[in-house]
């Protein structure tokens, strides 16, 4: 059988770390070339560009803030000279600010909302604009548990979160249309930079509630997300995927 993403161009946002470095990774031993974005890890980015460059696949890191508009479009027209296209994108990078509602300052609420729903637009825009001419594509938003359940996480974060299910189910009956489907995978907590700094009792009560009793792997989600994005993912469009080792709900 070949390989899932065999031949694909993908793009990943967020690409040097935790689930994002998982994802440049497996797709490129998939058979895809991988571009990413970083926004400061030089020497991440480095690392992760020689993982898929052992696949035998092309890759290319773009430091680069995943809001910056003009950016983006230069980065999406860039790839489609070089690679002729792409095939695949997959929104991953986010961040949080851990803090209750009611102490949150304005700061924190505009740079999370900022980062994780204004990139939306700014990344996706530009290559799902070319997607729509050539016809075919997918696209992957990873997105939270945290925005479907009333879970101990920041109130800025599961907005931000929520929004991409909006997103993603909004935007795939329009892309059915062109060839291009869209989804999005409902992480649970994973054993990333971000989860480490989860207070103590959370990550306890997290081994408690949930069936497989620990913190999943970020190459966990990653392989699923290869299939998610694989052309024999065929008749998925606009679905959540909650993937979060068997919580109790």
């Amino acid at each position: 059988m070949s390989l899932l993403l065999e031949g694909k161009r993908a793009f990943i946002s967020g690409g040097t770390r935790g689930i994002g470095a998982a994802m440049c990774e497996v797709f490129a031993r998939e058979g895809a070339d991988v571009a990413f974005s970083y926004n400061r890890r030089d020497d991440l980015a480095a690392e992760v560009t020689q993982q898929i460059n052992a696949h035998g696949r092309r890759a290319h890191a773009f430091k680069i803030s995943i809001t910056d508009r003009v950016g983006m479009k230069r980065i999406t027209r860039q790839l489609v000279e070089e690679w002729g296209g792409i095939d695949i994108l997959v929104n991953n990078a986010a961040i949080n600010r851990g803090d209750n509602f009611a102490t949150t300052t304005d700061r924190a609420w505009d740079e999370v909302i900022d980062t994780n729903v204004n990139s939306l637009f700014a990344v996706t825009k530009p290559i799902y604009k070319q997607m729509i001419r050539q016809r075919s594509g997918a696209i992957l938003n990873i997105t939270s548990v945290g925005a479907i359940r009333a879970l101990p996480t920041s109130v800025h974060y599961a907005t931000s979160k929520a929004a991409m299910i909006g997103f993603t189910k909004c935007l795939s009956r329009e892309a059915a249309n062109f060839g291009v489907s869209v989804n999005a995978i409902a992480a649970g907590i994973f054993s990333t930079d971000l989860a480490h700094t989860l207070p103590e009792r959370l990550i306890q009560m997290h081994e408690f509630w949930v069936s497989k009793g620990r913190m999943g792997r970020p190459e966990e989600l990653a392989e699923y997300a290869a299939f998610m994005v694989s052309d024999r993912n065929s008749f998925m469009n606009g679905e959540i995927v909650i993937v979060d080792g068997g919580a109790v709900t």
